[in-house]
């Protein structure tokens, strides 16, 4: 029997426990729907993505489209019916007198009120003519202003995920070295307690074991800032740590690209945005000759009149008169504002059509300089990728011929240090071969978020 209770307490507790964690499940989920969640282990692509999602510069980005669209809809709304409600009561101290014929007499009354309703419809306006013209450009122009800040924002986060690996690479070489040198501490130490050589290159194997210790210390507090950085331009909590995800073989294969593409420059987000910003200005250039034009439009009021001299009746009789109509504005003369104003618009559409003409040429520049960039690294990562190959090997030779008695320790610090420089050149040379492809591509228009 106390069985029997025992465990139906605990299937009890088991079905509870289920029901929250269903629980648990379902709300996690609904909160990663529309949102990346937090990992620590992560890739390029997470980064980019999650910067894309989270980075304040790109929410205020968003926001601005969302303050261009109401600001449109606000313009648009000229396009419906207009309808007011004026109300108003008004008691007369002394009322007006006249001159009819000889006769002087009063008009009105001692009191008055009104409630007017009154209805406009625009039939022709250039401001709202303007607006239904433009919005499809000012969206776009909205639009295109968040894709390039979003362009920028992944070329940054790429350079800066590039550039920690690059530091803890460093971080790793240098841990390499500091096993090397121990090594090599020893080794001196044993040969000089051998009476082989004296102190002196135990004291220079200290010496290397202290700059390597001293220098990993400085790696890793840079390696500290630049996550710091990266957590800046993810728009990541600062409180969570982040290790990168990558593998160096995968990147050396990506590092490749096609050299001979040409360059469209109708990819560029930059020349997009002259291309809306012409097409702006054309619309300007529009409403302006549209000044010549009347502005029509139709009204409508009703209106409901009392009048009394005694305040308590005032409202108890009412006097209605409504009427319709169209109204028609125009100015005739206003100085040769118009035509100046038109001319001025002409001068701004020249200047973005010269603008893009200049936007290209800098384009062609900024494709050349990057291109020649990554061919001269990538030349220069081949070349340290063999300097590191030989390094090893030499090193490893030296090594063993120093603990043959044949090669003075010198030469083993010599050939240390040369391994250690091409290591450290070697991931200097893949890292600037990964970022110059990057602008390239940028330089092409082929990023795209």
């Amino acid at each position: 029997m106390n069985y029997q209770s025992y465990k139906y307490r605990g299937q009890k507790k088991h079905i509870g426990l289920t029901l929250i964690l269903s629980f648990l499940s379902c709300f996690l989920w609904a909160q990663s729907k529309d949102s990346i969640e937090m990992e620590e282990h992560i890739t390029l692509e997470y980064c980019i993505q999650f910067a894309l999602q989270n980075s304040p510069e790109i929410k205020n980005a968003n926001l601005n489209e969302a303050f261009v669209e109401t600001t449109i809809k606000s313009k648009l709304s000229e396009w419906y019916p207009q309808i007011g409600l004026t109300y108003n009561l008004q008691h007369n101290f002394q009322l007006p007198t006249t001159n009819f014929n000889g006769n002087i007499s009063h008009l009105g009354s001692q009191n008055t009120s009104g409630v007017l309703l009154g209805l406009t419809q625009t039939i022709f306006n250039q401001d709202a003519l303007l607006a239904s013209q433009s919005a499809k450009d000012i969206r776009t122009a909205s639009e295109q202003k968040t894709k390039d800040k979003k362009i920028s924002l992944a070329v940054a986060v790429s350079k800066t995920f590039y550039n920690i690996i690059l530091v803890e690479q460093q971080s790793w070489v240098v841990d390499e070295d500091i096993i090397r040198n121990s090594q090599s501490v020893k080794d001196a130490y044993y040969q000089y307690q051998s009476g082989i050589v004296d102190k002196t290159d135990y004291k220079r194997a200290t010496i290397a074991l202290n700059n390597s210790k001293a220098q990993k210390v400085f790696v890793e507090e840079s390696l500290l800032a630049k996550k710091a950085y990266l957590k800046e331009l993810m728009g990541y909590p600062n409180s969570r740590n982040i290790i990168l995800a990558y593998d160096t073989t995968t990147m050396e294969s990506q590092m490749f690209m096609d050299t001979t593409q040409s360059i469209d420059y109708g990819q560029r987000i930059e020349i997009q945005q002259l291309e809306t910003q012409k097409r702006l200005q054309l619309d300007n250039l529009k409403y302006y000759k549209w000044s010549f034009l009347p502005n029509l439009f139709a009204f409508g009021n009703y209106n409901l009149n009392f009048l009394n001299n005694e305040f308590s009746n005032l409202y108890k009789v009412a006097y209605p008169n409504s009427f319709a109509g169209l109204g028609l504005s125009f100015p005739i003369l206003q100085g040769g504002k118009r035509i100046q104003q038109i001319r001025g618009a002409q001068f701004l559409k020249r200047q973005v059509d010269n603008d893009i003409l200049s936007y290209q040429y800098a384009i062609n520049t900024q494709y050349q300089t990057a291109l020649s960039n990554y061919k001269g690294n990538l030349n220069n990562f081949l070349s340290q990728k063999e300097n590191l190959s030989i390094a090893k090997e030499v090193y490893e030779i030296i090594q063993l011929q120093y603990r043959s008695g044949v090669k003075t320790f010198l030469d083993v610090i010599t050939a240390e240090s040369d391994l250690k420089t091409a290591q450290i050149n070697y991931y200097n040379s893949l890292y600037q071969v990964l970022s110059s492809k990057l602008d390239v591509e940028q330089a092409l228009g082929n990023i795209n978020y």
